[in-house]
């Protein structure tokens, strides 16, 4: 019986490793306040639980109304992400930020947990459980291996793809999660830092990048290459806007007069 190539297994792993890395880092380099860990993981989970809650009754009907490669479509995806993720992100950056539980120091740390929580943990971890499980059982000979073959086949026969296909495979997805990286690490730096600096243009600066959903529809298997391409120059361009949009405003921030200090 033919087994799932285990070079699959390596893209999620790399994953989990490149957001782990991230994470470490930055909490090395910025010594930010663990707690940040769970500000960044609430307001992910109720973005993810909203989703879930907008989509499971509505999908079909906008999908059939709109069609399934179609701007409305897009913009179902991506106005979800806008409000749910970013502003989520934003609103409990602004209560940690004003309760004394984070600074500018977490800036970065928040936009890494953001990368964990949505590459490393959702689509990081538990594929990896999946796919090291589905490769030990199609190891064996036994009749829950040969039902679980007919059941890959039938919906993942992608997983049986020869190793060249199957690498080409992994480097595209790869890529995909570290745009998402990319764009969530930059979206949650700018939430931070408009909170901290009380500046809402970068709030608003950072709800257009929820809007990379919109792309979602229009990923197919002919044009997989160039629309991977298109989401990772986006996320190089969200992550050099938050740069120096935020210098822009540090820098005015440290320009401003400082009030004299009483003479004695």
């Amino acid at each position: 019986m033919q087994n799932i190539d285990p070079i699959f297994i390596l893209q999620p792993l790399i994953v989990i490793v490149v957001c782990s890395m991230l994470l470490l880092y930055w909490f090395h380099k910025r010594h930010f306040h663990l707690m940040l860990l769970v500000y960044s993981l609430v307001p992910y989970a109720l973005a993810i639980a909203l989703k879930y809650a907008v989509q499971i009754p509505t999908i079909n009907m906008v999908t059939g109304y709109f069609g399934a490669h179609s701007v409305g479509l897009g913009l179902y995806y991506g106005l979800q992400t806008v409000f749910f993720e970013v502003g989520l992100a934003f609103l409990f950056a602004w209560y940690g930020v004003k309760h004394g539980h984070l600074g500018k120091k977490d800036a970065e740390g928040y936009g890494s947990a953001l990368a964990f929580w949505e590459n490393a943990a959702l689509l990081g971890i538990l594929p990896l459980i999946n796919l090291v499980t589905y490769y030990g059982i199609l190891s064996t000979n036994t009749s829950i291996a040969t039902t679980l073959y007919n059941q890959l086949q039938a919906n993942a026969p992608n997983l049986f793809a020869p190793a060249s296909q199957a690498l080409g495979s992994v480097v595209i997805g790869t890529l995909e999660r570290i745009s998402s990286i990319m764009i969530h690490f930059a979206w949650g730096y700018l939430v931070i830092m408009a909170a901290v600096y009380n500046k809402k243009r970068l709030f608003l600066i950072a709800l257009p990048m929820g809007l990379v959903d919109f792309l979602v529809p229009f990923a197919s298997a002919d044009n997989l290459i160039l629309f991977e391409g298109v989401v990772f120059a986006l996320a190089v361009v969200s992550v050099a806007v938050a740069y120096f949009a935020t210098r822009l405003i540090i820098r005015s921030a440290e320009k401003q007069p400082q009030p004299m200090s009483p003479q004695a």
